[in-house]
């Protein structure tokens, strides 16, 4: 399985991810569901560790780049989930699924060769995910204003393009496995110190625990996905791949909950497909 492979595999999981909080963000408290989120990836992520490999965590200065990497996606996290719930997701998702651009630039900076044409299917890509997700959601339904909605969204776009390069080059000086564990780790600690400082509502319902759980594994695997490609050639490529959970989240939407697919949209489909496929070849 190559680093593209990879980002779609967690595309797939961060879409249906996207799915539940789009509908669990209106009857359960965002920072309940992120904490039980968090701790079942951690379960998860520590399973799969002492299942596998030696249950430890990363040594010298993989060690400082995972703890930076889950800063970064707990920030990351918190504008992805604040953004959803203020929606709508015709706003949000093309925001976020811009992320590539920066890991294309900062991945340019680590010294990574970028060729014009793979910074043109990028773009493509970009704008299929964008033109599948702008032309969505559109019930009519009052939204919040949109500047606090598009600034969280670029927060949180940021936030997952660090977190994956830190993340990356955590698991190529360690392993993937202990990379995401301490980043998680990172990740729940600092959200258990917000909570015990702001107090917020957390209870999240009998009803919720099981779609929570599953979006815990599914960001589990996710995330591991996407760091596991960078022990791999390009891993940058593995970011941009998974930028296609806008994508997927649309597209799920439409298989499972009979949302409208448009024309436009099944052609952003097929731009940022092709676009994939030629990164890939």
């Amino acid at each position: 399985m190559n680093a593209i492979a990879l980002g779609l595999l967690a595309a797939v999981c961060w879409g249906l991810h996207d799915i539940s909080i789009r509908y669990l963000s209106r009857t359960v408290p965002l920072i309940g569901a992120l904490l039980f989120v968090l701790a079942v990836g951690l379960l998860f992520q520590v399973t799969v560790l002492a299942t596998i490999d030696v249950l430890r965590l990363p040594q010298g200065d993989a060690f400082w780049l995972s703890i930076g990497s889950g800063v970064a996606f707990l920030i990351a996290s918190l504008g992805l989930y604040y953004a959803f719930e203020r929606g709508p997701v015709r706003l949000v998702s093309p925001i976020i699924g811009a992320y590539p651009i920066l890991s294309i630039a900062l991945a340019a900076m680590s010294g990574a060769r970028i060729g014009l044409d793979q910074v043109t299917a990028v773009l493509m890509i970009v704008l299929g995910v964008g033109v599948v997700a702008s032309l969505a959601d559109k019930s009519g339904e009052p939204v919040p204003p949109k500047g606090p909605t598009i600034a969280l969204s670029v927060v949180s776009a940021i936030g997952f393009a660090v977190t994956f390069k830190l993340g990356q080059m955590a698991a190529a000086l360690d392993g993937e496995l202990q990379s995401t564990l301490l980043a998680r780790l990172t990740a729940l600690g600092l959200l258990v110190v917000l909570v015990a400082v702001k107090k917020p509502p957390l209870r999240v319902g009998r009803g919720a625990m099981i779609p929570l759980t599953l979006m815990g594994l599914l960001d589990g695997v996710a995330l591991l996905a996407v760091l596991k490609a960078g022990t791999m050639d390009n891993p940058q490529f593995a970011a941009v791949a998974s930028s296609m959970f806008g994508l997927f989240t649309i597209v799920l939407a439409w298989t499972f909950l009979r949302e409208r697919m448009t024309t436009p949209q099944w052609t952003g489909c097929l731009i940022a497909f092709l676009a994939i496929g030629y990164l890939a070849w």
